[in-house]
């Protein structure tokens, strides 16, 4: 019997939330199968992180420090993690499905001649093996994937489950990686401007989607509301995809992951990638005419109806309580 390894993300000098949900998958499978639970933490200097994340899900961590990984580099990623495999014993291996995951969790997988399953939104145990849920065909369809054998590397959608709660008994050791003489080096970061609010630290968002019908509807029926609660305006992506809106008003696993106290969805049909970025919301509200409609599975209250008769009338109805 193996073992897991999650290999932590540090983002803005903390570690990534979407590493406390791997941690969470990690562990249920590991008490189910009897694995333990390993961790990887990468960083310039990284010993405080690598700590607390020992203490949150993490296991065992091993941590790789150094000046070479003060900054992302895939031939080092890649490096660390292959070392932290062969120390941990681990036939799977979980990263999150972030940037830095598409572009190492390949190349882990060929240099370790493993399986590989790509932007999974569940892993459990089955029996002392593991089944990986991920959506296929844009969504319409779910696929069933075992691993016949052999060490697995998946990549996990942030925002599929939980962040690990609670706290464990974990040790952090110290693992020297020697990366060689890499091919490709670290130049910059390169932050796109922000022109949009952060819908991560909203209380309130309302967001609406293709049903609205057209992108001046957004500031006409829309905004409004999302004004009148005291909150922020997002969309789904087919709104963002055709331009109606900018990204950084995106909500779903491509776009931002938000958990309001209220998440008011309106003319959206509910695919996949929009319910992985707002079902950790603390209330949700969904309106659309099809009363088929995904959306209102994870809906905490659901109104069949046109929303361009219903969200005015809520509007006004806001202004009128607030007075």
């Amino acid at each position: 019997m193996g073992s897991i390894l999650i290999v932590a993300e540090i983002q803005g000098g903390q570690i990534r939330e979407a590493s406390f949900e791997l941690a969470s998958f990690a562990n249920a499978v590991g008490s189910a199968t009897g694995r333990d639970v390993h961790s990887l933490v990468i960083g310039g200097s990284a010993e405080t992180l690598a700590d607390a994340f020992s203490k949150k899900g993490g296991g065992t961590v091993h941590l790789v420090e150094g000046d070479v990984f003060e900054n992302y580099n895939a031939e080092a990623v890649t490096a660390a993690i292959k070392a932290a495999v062969e120390a941990s014993g681990a036939d799977l291996v979980l990263m999150s499905n972030t940037p830095s995951g598409w572009d190492s969790a390949p190349r882990v997988a060929a240099g370790l001649d493993a399986g590989f399953v790509s932007d999974c939104f569940k892993i459990e145990a089955e029996g002392d093996g593991i089944g990986f849920h991920r959506r296929v065909f844009n969504g319409k369809l779910d696929a069933h994937i075992t691993s016949s054998g052999g060490i697995v590397v998946a990549t996990v959608q942030p925002g599929a489950t939980a962040a690990f709660e609670g706290s464990t008994d974990g040790s952090v050791s110290k693992l020297d990686v020697n990366v060689g003489d890499m091919k490709t080096k670290f130049v910059e970061t390169k932050v796109a401007e922000s022109k949009g609010v952060d819908l991560t630290k909203a209380d309130v968002i309302v967001s609406g989607g293709r049903g609205v019908g057209a992108p001046e509807k957004f500031e006409e029926v829309i905004k409004p509301l999302a004004d009148a609660l005291g909150g922020a305006m997002g969309a789904s992506r087919p709104v963002v995809d055709a331009g109606w809106l900018p990204h950084e008003y995106q909500v779903g696993s491509s776009g931002q992951v938000v958990t309001p106290k209220l998440y008011v969805a309106a003319g959206i049909s509910g695919a996949i990638q929009h319910l992985v970025g707002m079902k950790g919301s603390n209330f949700i509200i969904a309106i659309n005419k099809d009363p088929d409609a995904p959306i209102f599975e994870v809906a905490d209250l659901g109104v069949v109806g046109d929303l361009h008769e219903v969200i005015p009338a809520l509007t006004e109805a806001v202004k009128a309580a607030k007075g």
